[in-house]
Parts: structure tokens; sequence; C-alpha cells
């Protein structure tokens, strides 16, 4: 699909079979072929944008804890205040990330259903760089803030940067798992495909970068059709030659591109072999020792820098490891996701996001969440994601 080209309308399925009987089904049969999503699906969009901010603030806790470097010292912290279940967020603020991700996903409500492809790009660049101006405190990335300098929504094609390979970082992966609540079903692999990449690259024009936006997109598709997590993994190495012919056939700084192509591919072909999930049903396998200290260290062997989750492609796959870790235990994926000693409000952003989609607000207490900074927004955009999906 060109960049001009109209975005396809979602498949409408035929009405909803009656439940099998005694099936305590959480997600509609039809809903994994993608054909048509459940009644409480409206619920899983907004946990999905809510949680993923209510993560980011405490990954974030405003600077302390993304900036702190030692789990331990982290969960220490944590029990000291009372533990997960007595936190309160009064007064604590969402990072870049949450601000980030309401441009992306205030930009593809924006566009609505029958938008093109080169108005939403340019509603993207608008958007991200308008939120610039609300960073204050907020501990905005490096790559993000010099790439959105660089965006001219206002002209044809002036939301395409060059190609930087300082851009690996997961300032892309942080922002567009919203695209895929709007790209949710098998037909539209395509635009996510296209969108994720094009999405990541206004900031982050690195494979590495880029790639990352595309995890999260796909596995927050996967999460609203009920695809269970361990064929994730797998799913992704098999869209990556997809979005490979993708970035050649845009014209678009394509030898720079293909030559840091193999490291984002690489690392996820290494960590799914680690843990055993390769071939996409087998059940993950962890250290029999995996505590806060065993997985700081796991989370910085699998970074560029040793900074966990810094980058493009540990990001979604520290994520992606507490969420297999966690199962259905909001307090397990915080502990793994939010606590750590890396990048811990990126990793919990996606994570929390994913997780919502897949379990809504299911045993959470709506305290956690009643002092959320742009909560109304997060919901208010969750909503209209939901009706134009």
């Amino acid at each position: 699909m060109s960049p001009g080209s109209r975005l396809p309308l979602p498949r409408r399925g035929r009405p909803r079979p009656p439940l099998l009987a005694g099936l305590a089904a959480v997600f509609c049969i039809e809903a994994v072929l993608g054909q048509k999503l459940c009644p409480n699906t409206m619920e899983k969009y907004v946990a999905s944008m809510v949680l993923s901010a209510v993560g980011d603030t405490l990954g974030y806790y405003n600077g302390k804890w993304e900036f702190l470097r030692s789990g331990p010292a982290i969960h220490k912290e944590l029990a000291e205040m009372g533990g997960l279940g007595n936190l309160s967020i009064r007064g604590w603020k969402v990072s870049d990330d949450t601000v980030m991700h309401l441009a992306t996903a205030e930009a593809l409500v924006a566009a609505g259903k029958n938008s093109s492809l080169e108005h939403l790009y340019s509603l993207l660049a608008k958007n991200y760089k308008e939120c610039m101006n609300d960073m204050t405190g907020r501990a905005p990335g490096s790559t993000c803030t010099e790439g959105t300098l660089k965006l001219d929504p206002g002209r044809p094609g002036g939301w395409r940067i060059p190609f930087s390979s300082q851009a690996g970082g997961c300032g892309a992966a942080m922002r567009s798992m919203c695209i895929g609540l709007r790209f949710h079903h098998p037909a539209e692999l395509d635009t996510l495909v296209q969108v994720s990449i094009e999405s990541g690259r206004m900031t982050h024009h690195h494979p590495t970068g880029y790639l990352g936006s595309l995890a999260s997109a796909l596995f927050t598709a996967l999460a609203v059709n009920g695809v269970p997590p361990l064929a994730w993994g797998k799913k992704l190495l098999e869209v990556l030659p997809q979005a490979k012919a993708y970035v050649r056939d845009t014209g678009f700084f394509v030898e720079e591109n293909m030559g840091q192509w193999h490291y984002f591919e690489e690392q996820w072909k290494k960590y799914l072999a680690e843990r055993g999930i390769s071939d996409g049903v087998s059940l993950p396998t962890f250290p029999p020792k995996y505590g806060v200290e065993e997985r700081d260290s796991f989370y910085t062997s699998i970074s560029y820098s040793g900074w966990g989750g810094s980058s493009g492609h540990d990001a979604p796959m520290i994520a992606y490891d507490a969420l297999l870790g966690a199962g259905d235990s909001w307090a397990e994926l915080a502990h793994r996701a939010f606590f750590h000693g890396g990048d811990s409000d990126s990793t919990a952003t996606i994570a929390a996001c994913w997780w919502g989609a897949m379990h809504s607000f299911r045993g959470i207490d709506t305290s956690l969440y009643a002092h959320l900074e742009y909560r109304d927004r997060l919901e208010q955009v969750a909503q209209d994601l939901y009706r134009i999906a």
C-alpha cells in the first residue's frame, strides 16, 4: 500500500454465535479470527491505555525510579512505601512515554476510518512536534526531542527524517502500542506494519528503533485478538520479512537501513531460543532463581549499552519477558516490568498496555489510577479508538 492509499475498513464478520455452555470465555471465539470484538472489548481498550499510563507513572516515579539503576533499591523503597497495593500516585506525573503515546493515539483518532496514510502521517508528525511542549519534568529522550525538530508536517513528505546510526533507542517502541488497537484485524496487518514503521522513524530512523515500534504495536493487536502470548515472539519473526520488504520498497535510505537490520532480528531470535519459545507453543523456561537481582542482570545482558530496556529491541523484549512470567497477575507484572534497574518506565508502559488489552482492570483497585494524570484523555481516546477499529 502506498503512503497515499486509503486505510482499509475493518472486516465485518457474521453475528457472534452463542458461547459454548459452561465456557468461561474472556474473549469471543471470533476475536481470535479477527472478525468481531466482544462486548467487553471497549473496557479492554480503556484498560490498555489507562494501565499503560499507570505503569509509566509507577516506573517513572517523577524520575526517581527510571534513573535508579538498582532493582533491589527500588523494591526496597517500594516496600517502605507499603508495597504496590498501598501506593497512591497523587502528584505523580506520567513521563514522556505516555505523552507521546497519547500523541499517537489522538492522531489515529483524528485521522478517522477513511483517511489516507499520508494524512495520518502528517497528523502524527504534528502531534509529536506539539507534544514536546508538554515535557517539563517528564525526561524526554534526546532522540525524540531532536527528531521532532526535523519534522515539517505542513509540507508534503515532511513527516520523514533522515536515517541516523544513533536512533536505536526505545522512544518509538514506547508510544506505538495503540497502533495495534487501531489496526488489530488480520486483514490490516500490512497497514499495522507500515504505520508502526513510519510513525517510529519519525524520530527513530534506525531498524533497532522502529522495529521496536512494530513489536509493541503487533503484540497489542495480538493481545486484542486473544492470541496466546507464547505465540507472539514467533509471529514477530514471521512479520519481519514483510517489514523489510516495505522498507526496501519505500526507497528511503534503503542501504543504510538494510545495513543495520540484522541486530534486532538476531537479538529476538536469541531471546526466544533462550526462553524455549521459538516454536510459539512451548511454555517459557525461566532460570530456577529469577528474582529482582537476577532479572536486573538478565535485562542488562540483553541490552545494547548496559541499560536494560533503553533500546528498541529490548524495551518490548523485557516487557514480553515480564508478561510471560507474570501470567494474569498484575502485581507480578509490576515487579518484573515496572520496578527494575533499567529503563523501567518504558518497559512498564509497554507491558501494562498489553496486560490491559488481555485482562482489562481485573484485580486492580480503582484507587491505583483514581489520580492518574491525563486519565480523562486516556479514557476518551481509548473509546474513540474502539469505535473506529
